[in-house]
Order: structure tokens, then sequence, then C-alpha cells
């Protein structure tokens, strides 16, 4: 797929406050995905860890549809008891259960015609994925304590952070429910690996935000712009947004840099608790240098192969996923001089 030229930034406004900024190639080629997906009216499963921007890449989905004049909702699965969740999808008849004087229409009802977010789905319990799938099936369902079918024409979007694969093995996730939900799919990588977008992010969440709270939008330093791209943001955009506010608060930056690099220090000592206890002993100190040992070694791996993922993996002879994964572990990426981070690297 063609992907736009790279110093062009794209900015899809989606309300007040939320914005879609595709400012690197992979964020680039998501938007293309997206803008093709949104005009077949099928599911669509988007993958990513917590605070990537998901409900985002929802939202644009939904503006760039046909049914973009029609409702979007979004149900937390995960905010929600099985029972309390049924009814809030399916709504329920009079006398259904204990405390249900009238009857209720469901969010699948109230969204006819429109789409609908299943935020979290991998919360969702197995039984009642089963009736979602019927629904997603045959268009129908019926209320709690219902007998009469109900049709509905809503376009389902799911998200989840959970690993799918890993779920449908263990059987918390239905493999029919995966395969009905995943017509589409768009995997959003996480901020660390789109780290050149941090600059273009942090200006806009910063208008976004002045504007809200009716100060003035601040500047940012270099020193404090280096120490965004250097931090790991585990909590992806959200976090982002929140030091954003922070600094917009507290009107001081050597706060927040500084807040930055002791969480940063927090980590570096959560992986050496074993080596500073007084407690320590031979177990800890073989794990902590078993895992020094392998830091190093994934390191050097990456190093040789340009960091290119997929030909370290290779070379280490373990598997694309784990080596994924053993890089997360150990925070390793590329120096900020090589320009695109992951993106370009496999």
């Amino acid at each position: 797929m063609k992907c736009l030229d790279n110093d062009v930034e794209l900015v899809d406004g989606l309300d007040e406050e939320m914005f879609f900024l595709a400012a690197s190639p992979v964020m680039k080629q998501i938007r293309a995905q997206v803008a093709l997906i949104a005009k077949v009216d099928m599911p669509v499963l988007l993958l990513g860890e917590s605070g990537v921007g998901k409900e985002v890449i929802a939202r644009l989905i939904h503006k760039m549809s046909p049914r973009a004049n029609a409702p979007l909702l979004k149900v937390n699965c995960a905010a929600l008891p099985k029972d309390l969740l049924e009814s809030e999808l399916f709504g329920y008849e009079a006398g259904a259960f204990s405390g249900a004087a009238r009857s209720k229409p469901g969010k699948f009802e109230l969204c006819n015609k429109g789409t609908m977010l299943l935020d979290e789905i991998g919360e969702m319990s197995p039984w009642l994925q089963a009736k979602l799938l019927h629904v997603l099936q045959d268009g129908k369902f019926s209320r709690l304590g219902g007998k009469v079918n109900i049709s509905v024409d809503v376009r389902i979007l799911a998200a989840t952070n959970i690993d799918v694969e890993m779920a449908i093995a263990e059987k918390e996730f239905r493999e029919d429910l995966f395969y009905r939900l995943n017509a589409f799919t768009v995997k959003v990588p996480p901020l660390r690996e789109r780290r050149e977008e941090i600059p273009a992010l942090l200006r806009h969440f910063m208008n976004n935000q002045a504007a809200k709270l009716r100060k003035p939008p601040l500047s940012f330093s270099e020193e404090l712009v280096q120490e965004c791209l250097r931090y790991y943001w585990p909590g992806n955009l959200r976090e982002l947004v929140n030091v954003v506010k922070r600094y917009l608060v507290l009107e001081n930056e050597d706060l927040i840099i500084e807040e930055l690099r002791l969480k940063d220090q927090d980590f570096d000592l959560e992986r050496s608790h074993n080596a500073v206890t007084p407690s320590n002993d031979l177990k800890a100190r073989v794990t902590l240098i078993r895992d020094e040992t392998e830091s190093k070694e994934i390191q050097r791996a990456l190093e040789n192969a340009n960091w290119n993922r997929r030909i370290a993996a290779a070379k280490l002879r373990i598997s694309y996923r784990t080596l994924l994964t053993k890089i997360k572990r150990h925070r390793l990426f590329p120096p900020p001089e090589q320009k695109g981070g992951w993106l370009n690297y496999g």
C-alpha cells in the first residue's frame, strides 16, 4: 500500500477533544487502511496495548463510513458484570429480574443502523460471547425475559488488549467469534514504536487541553521533548496526555522532566531489586545475571541486524513473538538518531 510523504502530518478531528494523528509511516498506513475498511460494512477487530488509541481509530472508521450520520455507541465490556452487561447490550422486558419494573431497550436496539464499539471484548464471558456470535450471524436477538426476536442492523467494532490467540487456546475467547470479528484486523502499535510522532502529539494535546482548561498553551523545550522521546510510555497515548495536563497545570517543565526520569529509575530499581536487598540470595543473583546476559545478547543481535527484529530473531534462534516479548521486558529500542525507530526495522 502506497504511503504518504513521511514529512506530512495528517490530523483528523473527531470531536472537541479527540483526534487521530498520523505522523509516522505505520500510522499513515493504518489511516489508509481505515479509509478502505470504513467503506465495507463488516466487523473490525482492533488490537493493541491499553492506551494506544483503539477507540480513536474506531471513531475514525465510523466517521468515514456510510453510517457516519447514525449513532456510534461504546460499551466497555470490562466495566460491568456478566448479567448487567447482557441487559446493557440486549435490554430486558418488565419482570425479567428483580427490579425490572418496566421494559428497557438495550444498546443494540438504540444503535440500529449505526456502529457499536465493544471495548475490552476480551473481558466478555464465553457464555455472552456465544449470544453475541448469534447476533453477528443472524442480526437477531431477544431481550432478557422476552420471547420475540428483534432484528437489528449494527456494525460491530471490537477492541482488546489481550493476546487473542492465547485466550483462544485457554478457552477464554471463542474461536468462532474471533473468526467472525476479524474480517478486518487493525493492529495499533504502542507509542514507543512510533516515537517520531511524540513531538506532534505533544503539540496537539497541548492545544486541545489548553483550550479545554482555558489556559494559554505552553511550549516544549528541546530537553523536555528529548526526555519524552527517551521515555518508554507504558501507558501510551493515555499517559502522554496526562503528562501534558500536568505540565499545563504546574507550568514547570523541570518537574515534568524529573517525574519522567524518576519513573525510569523506578523501573530500573524494580529490575535490580533482588540485587540490593539485604536478603540477597544465590537465586536472586543468578536471576539478575541471567537477565542482564540475555538483555546484552539481544541488544548485540539487534545491533548486528541493524535493528531488524526478524533477522535478529533468526540469529538468536527464537521466534519473532518471543523476541518481541523479550524486547518489551528489557526495554530495548533503537537509539533516537535512527529515524523511524522500529518502523523501518522489521
